[in-house]
């Protein structure tokens, strides 16, 4: 039995951290995710936006993010396996748990982190005439390649941050963009907002989408309505980007034993599931503050206070202090730098007050 000192489930960037901050402890990790590619959301939903919460980054391009994570992630060279979803965790022989994944496989492992998130995600849809047949064809829920909409008329509905980062995006790279909201309140930053009603796009609130028109091969038209007064107008349109929210689903996790709280794993202050070994990151953590910061480096936080170090062989690290030094092959001349400051720099050390 090959067993891992830490199996992440999740390759997000919460995992993609963990990942990195288990190798640089030394630990034999090992990452699985049910996707074909690492990244989690930021990869599948929007690789071609731009994240502007990232600390160090007035704007970041999201696939140009997770490319960044994935390099910092595996250069302690784990074991990764993609396209496999984990069923179920149990505890087997020499308390060694045991994941097993729907290609009937089986890993085992010392300890387990989950960095799941909320668990497999879907777009809502879009309910209206002409729409399930054109998906695809004109009408799109992701933006896996911005080159698509190039020069295109493009409408898109929603009112949430996806909505108007992308609105911001394609108003100088469309050849015209019509956001339409049900609503005059957005779910989106202010800044972001505020911008977007000064750059230029046309803006239509209060409207809602009633009926796609295209020839079966791509779409070619909307019908949009007003409704407060249900007057409707017809637009010319070349591509539909619809951004309404997505439904999330822990699915098989619920099964795995672990104490369920809402749609997030319960944990204490220390990620500490009611299994012992089994931890777990959850966006509900950060308490809905630093929500970008917290999924990228919010899982170090628990190897940095070093509970998968002390679970696997007792050995602890400094409770303060930042690394100068993540040369693999100076490990070992690792220096800690103490000092009253030392709480302020240190990533992990500094979300203590919002993620415990």
């Amino acid at each position: 039995m090959d067993a891992y000192d830490i199996t992440i489930v999740g390759a997000g960037p919460a995992g993609l951290f963990a990942t990195f901050y288990a190798g640089l402890r030394q630990m034999k990790v090992k990452l699985i995710d049910a996707l074909e590619e690492v990244g989690g959301q930021v990869a599948v939903l929007y690789p071609e936006k731009y994240i502007y919460d990232v600390p160090g980054f007035r704007k970041i391009l999201a696939k140009e993010l997770v490319r960044s994570m994935v390099e910092q992630a595996f250069q302690f060279n784990p074991t990764v396996v993609l396209g496999e979803r984990v069923l179920s965790i149990r505890k087997v022989d020499g308390g060694i748990f045991q994941l097993d994944t729907d290609k009937a496989r089986s890993h085992y492992s010392k300890t387990v982190l989950v960095t799941a998130g909320v668990g497999a995600f879907s777009p809502n849809k879009l309910d209206a005439p002409g729409v399930a047949e054109h998906e695809g064809k004109g009408i799109f829920y992701f933006v896996k390649d911005k080159q698509l909409f190039k020069d295109k008329r493009l409408l898109i509905v929603g009112g949430g941050d996806s909505a108007v980062d992308w609105a911001l995006n394609f108003n100088n790279w469309a050849k015209k963009v019509t956001l339409v909201h049900r609503r005059d309140v957005f779910r989106a930053h202010e800044g972001s907002v505020a911008e977007l009603m000064k750059c230029g796009a046309e803006v239509k609130l209060f409207y809602e989408v009633k009926q796609v028109i295209g020839d079966g091969k791509w779409v070619k038209k909307a019908v949009i309505y007003d409704n407060r007064t249900k007057e409707e107008t017809t637009i010319d349109v070349d591509s539909i980007l619809v951004n309404i929210g997505f439904r999330a689903d822990l699915g098989p996790i619920r099964n795995w034993g672990l104490e369920i709280r809402g749609r997030e794993i319960k944990t204490n202050g220390r990620m500490e599931t009611n299994v012992p070994g089994v931890f777990a990151w959850n966006e509900g953590s950060t308490n809905g503050f630093f929500s970008s910061f917290a999924t990228i480096r919010g899982a170090s936080s628990l190897i940095g206070q070093t509970q998968f170090k002390v679970y696997v062989d007792g050995v602890e690290m400094a409770d303060e202090g930042y690394l100068t030094d993540l040369d693999p092959a100076s490990i070992e001349r690792v220096e800690i730098i103490r000092g009253p400051q030392a709480s302020t720099v240190y990533g992990a050390q500094a979300l203590n007050g919002v993620i415990q």
